[in-house]
């Protein structure tokens, strides 16, 4: 399900550190599973650019990356996996700052020094530490003395084990990395909370892939890739952070698992001839359907079997539509509108030139812990037009609750926050009726980044701005 897992990166909307990286880093690496042709390498290469740029709004004085941009701390996980991504993009021929990779290697070099945890961890805890720690060997600047360290720590994960061997086998101690991955299982109970490494069970065992491709480890790496991808190809939700590095981890293992089997295939479609010679794990082509019907034939000229698979994407009549479920035990989520002054007002029909506010309460009904990693998403008709009060400093009357980040666009707001048990916040955004006529409004949606459990929003409809 290749496709639909990378356009699901590259269109997420959202853009903290580790959404950025998850949107590229499967770009970096996607010519080791499919062949692409001059226009995809350019659009991946803008992509990849664009994101480097990026990192200057995460990079923090102390060489970290924060999770938003410009938010002051940094975060740990996100400044693995972003120099990760920087390090692989070097080695792909990308320029890399070297002031921004330096500045990095010295912060990742203190908190692997200064990492002193004595008790049982919570998930993860181990597994940032074994990470940082591979990091560093791969940027040539291995820690052996941090590396021994959480070798003899008796609390040990099996997934910080998978990962620290991977950490010694780059530095070339392969018989230390052979003991610590012996009799360790490749995969992994369902986590509860993805934690602050954003995780999963499906990730871990990506990273697991990851490095039985390094220890070249090829008849585990045979069988747990078709687990994965396997995974991967279900119609299940997985996360940016366990998608992304999912694909990583297979394009990993294809690119150095080459064979001699290629993919031949000829046929037809309508008038439309299909050739397709590839030595690519995975090869796409694109056809022009007739009235929303096709006859494709094909025939498999190779000599291993293949998978078809047909593709068809479009958009919603009603644009921007979001599908869920609500339950009000999990998230509850209430919109209304206000005038300037307070006074409700419905939005099926708002004269023109009228200011208004959306209001939005999001409520925790406390069946559930503090929920993290929050987004609220408020997409608007195009007829309205978002007063951005942050360029005055000020949101009049209306005070929205505090958030950790705030991201507005021409069409759309959005909030991160974190809720606790029984806590309600309210945002507003100031809004204009600009332009007469009939508009979709694709009401709003509510949900926890790293779990999709849980969420809530309301529907949308069609409104009308008249003269």
């Amino acid at each position: 399900n290749l496709q639909k897992r990378l356009t699901y990166l590259i269109t997420y909307p959202h853009g903290c550190i580790e959404q950025t990286t998850s949107s590229v880093f499967p770009q970096l690496v996607l010519n080791q599973l499919m062949d692409l042709n001059d226009k995809q390498k350019a659009e991946i290469d803008r992509n990849i650019k664009l994101a480097l740029q990026k990192y200057n709004n995460f990079q923090q004085s102390d060489g970290g990356f924060s999770y938003w941009p410009n938010e002051g701390n940094s975060d740990e996980w996100g400044s693995n996996y972003a120099g990760h991504f920087l390090l692989i993009a070097q080695s792909k021929g990308y320029t890399i700052s070297q002031n921004m990779l330096q500045s990095w290697k010295q912060y990742e070099r203190s908190k692997a020094l200064a990492w002193n945890v004595t008790s049982a961890p919570w998930y993860g805890t181990d597994l940032m530490q074994s990470y940082r720690l591979y990091l560093l060997a791969l940027a040539g600047s291995p820690e052996l003395g941090a590396m021994n360290r959480l070798k003899e720590w008796k609390f040990l994960s099996p997934e910080g084990k998978w990962r620290l061997a991977a950490a010694y086998q780059l530095i070339g101690q392969t018989k230390v990395a052979l003991q610590l991955i012996s009799g360790l299982p490749t995969s992994f109970p369902k986590r509860i909370n993805p934690g602050f490494t954003f995780g999963s069970d499906l990730r871990d065992q990506a990273m697991v892939l990851e490095t039985l491709v390094t220890m070249k480890r090829n008849a585990e790496a045979n069988q747990l890739v078709k687990t994965v991808a396997a995974r991967l190809s279900q119609d299940d939700w997985y996360s940016t952070q366990t998608t992304a590095y999912s694909l990583i981890a297979i394009a990993e293992y294809a690119g150095s698992n080459k064979s001699n089997q290629k993919i031949i295939v000829a046929g037809k479609s309508g008038n439309q001839n299909i050739n397709i010679n590839s030595s690519s794990v995975v090869a796409q082509n694109a056809l022009q359907w007739q009235n929303g019907k096709a006859n494709v034939q094909l025939q498999n000229k190779g000599n291993n079997v293949l998978f078809v698979r047909v593709i068809n994407e479009g958009k919603p009549i009603n644009g921007d539509a979001i599908s869920f479920t609500n339950d009000p035990n999990i998230l509850k989520v209430n919109v209304s509108y206000v005038t300037t002054d307070g006074d409700a007002i419905s939005i099926d029909s708002i004269k023109q030139g009228t200011d208004f506010v959306a209001k939005v309460l999001v409520t925790n009904p406390g069946k559930r812990d503090t929920y993290t990693n929050m987004a609220l998403s408020e997409i608007f008709p195009s007829g309205w037009e978002i007063l951005n009060t942050r360029l005055y400093n000020s949101e009049g009357s209306f005070q929205s609750s505090p958030s950790d980040y705030m991201d507005i666009r021409d069409d759309r707001v959005y909030y991160y926050f974190d809720l606790k048990p029984y806590e309600t916040k309210t945002y507003y955004v100031q809004l204009n009726a600009a332009y007469p006529g009939k508009y979709y409004w694709p009401g709003v949606y509510c949900e926890e980044m790293y779990d999709h459990n849980t969420s809530g929003g309301v529907k949308g409809k069609w409104v009308k701005v008249v003269e």
